[in-house]
């Protein structure tokens, strides 16, 4: 910018901004001296860990909370002392956008325009321009409550648009979205900062969304680590990053590289373990494994994601690498019949009244292998996880778990079952002791063996500062630490895991996946749905589905090479997921022509 043109002033400004708050006796330092600005008619990405402070800061700018210290100043307005006015000119989308289920997206649309003061007249055109945006135009008649998960968030953002903001704060709005709804939503905010040249400030745990931003806010545990544009971050990974090949084990070989000298990160990636130094040269494959022979690393680009990771373990952070233990006591393989497949699914369907929600679906998942379910909201997974852990009974097919009929013995199937539910079914009023013991009592546990499963989990997840903590209180990944745990308690043949990582910060579902890893390597089966598609290449196998039938099955790497084009040569899993989604809906379009 010539020295004669003055730099706009930025839409949002930080200092020094500080925030404390009580969970049970502790006192929480949410935000530590926050110092930041945010430009002008651009996407600023606030990325960060659970709990680092990014609901806290949305909140604190929209002037619902009052800072313990600092200034904010939005749009040139000090939000202490006029928090009415910023309000006035920002809109603001929490993680949990409160739609109003027993009303229609045109109800909906009506009472937020309602508290907002949108004139009458005014609404016709603004509805329209809204509705066509994000794809709700035909839906207007239909119940919110009816909605897929993808629609709810576009419905809610459009709510929260209706009377157009200056400044946009919108948290977390792709947590348990699909990756088509999450492209879509991301190009709405494109078309916002585009064409009305909205101001927007986008929380995410998703570390590929950082890249689409103009610029980040990489907070931890409520300090600032860093702030510039994504490519800022990424290029100072330059040299540091390698996909190991080797003709081990993909899982052994991560366990293997993730406690190498210079080795900071090492994920799963398809066939591969992509792998990130601490400086910029390549692993010695023969210092690291001298008795793998054919190890060899290859260079690749870097990605956002390496940038945080390695901000962090400069901190000395407790990284998912670190975490925990390695030894997860083997479960018992106790088959009862049935061969090597410990789930077998035949023509199984499932119908709501006229409503079809599975559609002559049919899989195996053999005893140690880990099976991606994977589609986009709506698709029939959590119906299918429900009637394949007996909460739900089929209206045809056949479905065998741990060798049991679950038409027969559906009791005795759950009792080989260990389930993670979607929202972690934990009693939010009941400490992290109390939760340990009515779950290990709900899997007749008790005496000696209780004590010893409970000391188990404690141990195992790092539980023991939290015991007295109410459930409701822990943050994301401490939930999720949780909730595995209970799954766990009664040494489970199947373990199922119903978007287990929506909303968990990277480094908790490094944590979670090793977990998984050594789990699968002791026997266990598992189960997982996922809208996270980078978690979908530790599968072994996956199975795609949409409108409740399964579009594909086959392991990641041949899901992927069949999207490969001559535009897109190297596609990722949700290059492949979109192509596959969009391709079905494509047929169908034309099938009901």
């Amino acid at each position: 910018m010539p020295p004669s043109v003055k730099a706009p002033s930025p839409a949002l400004r930080l200092e020094a901004v500080g925030h404390h708050f009580r969970a049970g006796k502790r006192v929480v330092t949410a935000l530590d001296g926050i110092t930041a600005d945010a430009a002008p008619g651009a996407v600023t990405g606030l990325i960060g860990p659970d709990g680092a402070g990014k609901t806290t800061l949305m909140r604190l700018i929209a002037g619902l909370l009052r800072p313990d210290a600092g200034r904010i100043q939005v749009l040139g307005i000090d939000v202490m002392r006029d928090p009415l006015a910023v309000q006035a000119r920002l809109g603001y989308m929490p993680q949990r956008f409160g739609l109003y289920e027993d009303l229609s997206v045109r109800e909906n649309l009506d009472l937020y325009a309602d508290l907002q003061g949108v004139p009458q007249a005014a609404r016709a055109a603004r509805y329209a321009e809204l509705l066509h945006m994000t794809g709700l135009g035909p839906f207007t008649e239909r119940m919110a409550g009816r909605l897929s998960g993808g629609m709810k968030q576009k419905l809610g953002l459009a709510c929260t648009l209706v009377n157009p903001p200056d400044l946009l704060l919108l948290d977390e709005p792709t947590v348990g979205v699909d990756p088509v709804s999450r492209r879509e939503l991301w190009q709405i905010i494109d078309h916002l900062t585009r064409t009305a040249h909205m101001t927007v400030l986008f929380s995410t745990a998703y570390l590929d969304e950082a890249e689409r931003c103009d610029s980040v806010l990489l907070i931890h545990d409520g300090r600032l680590l860093g702030s510039g544009p994504p490519g800022s971050f990424t290029g100072e990974m330059a040299g540091r990053t390698f996909f190991a090949t080797a003709s081990l084990d993909r899982r052994r070989l991560q366990a293997r590289l993730a406690g190498a000298p210079n080795v900071i990160d090492a994920v799963i990636q398809g066939a591969r373990v992509r792998v990130v130094t601490a400086t910029a040269s390549p692993p010695d494959a023969k210092v690291l494994a001298p008795d793998v022979p054919d190890l060899a690393f290859l260079p690749t680009a870097p990605r956002f994601e390496d940038g945080f990771v390695a901000r962090l373990r400069a901190l000395n952070t407790a990284t998912a690498l670190q975490a925990g233990s390695a030894a997860i006591p083997n479960a018992p393989v106790r088959l009862n019949g049935g061969g090597d497949d410990m789930i077998s699914v035949q023509h199984l369907t499932r119908r709501f009244g006229a409503f079809t929600a599975v559609d002559d679906v049919s899989f195996q998942v053999a005893r140690g292998e880990i099976f991606g379910l994977l589609g986009a909201n709506g698709a029939g997974k959590s119906t299918t996880f429900r009637m394949l852990c007996g909460l739900l009974p089929a209206s045809g097919g056949s479905l065998r778990v741990a060798g049991f009929d679950l038409r027969t013995a559906a009791a005795a199937a759950r009792g080989r079952i260990g389930y993670m539910a979607q929202k972690f079914s934990l009693y939010g009023d009941l400490s992290v002791r109390q939760n340990l013991r009515f779950f290990s009592s709900a899997y007749r546990l008790f005496g000696v063996r209780q004590r010893d499963r409970i000391d188990w989990a404690v141990n195992e997840f790092d539980l023991t500062p939290l015991l007295d903590d109410t459930a409701r209180d822990l943050p994301l990944g401490f939930k999720q630490r949780l909730a595995l745990a209970c799954a766990l308690m009664h040494e489970p043949d199947i373990l199922f895991l119903d978007e287990p990582t929506s909303g968990v910060d990277p480094l908790a579902r490094r944590d979670f996946w090793r977990r998984i890893n050594l789990l699968a390597e002791a026997g266990v089966t598992v189960l997982v749905t996922t809208h996270f598609m980078e978690e979908a290449e530790y599968c072994d196998r996956l199975a795609i589905m949409a409108q409740g039938r399964v579009l594909t099955a086959g392991d990641p790497e041949a899901i992927k090479a069949a999207a490969r084009t001559a535009t897109l040569p190297d596609p990722t899993m949700e290059d492949a997921f979109i192509a596959i989604i969009e391709a079905a809906a494509t047929h169908n379009a034309k099938e009901a022509a």
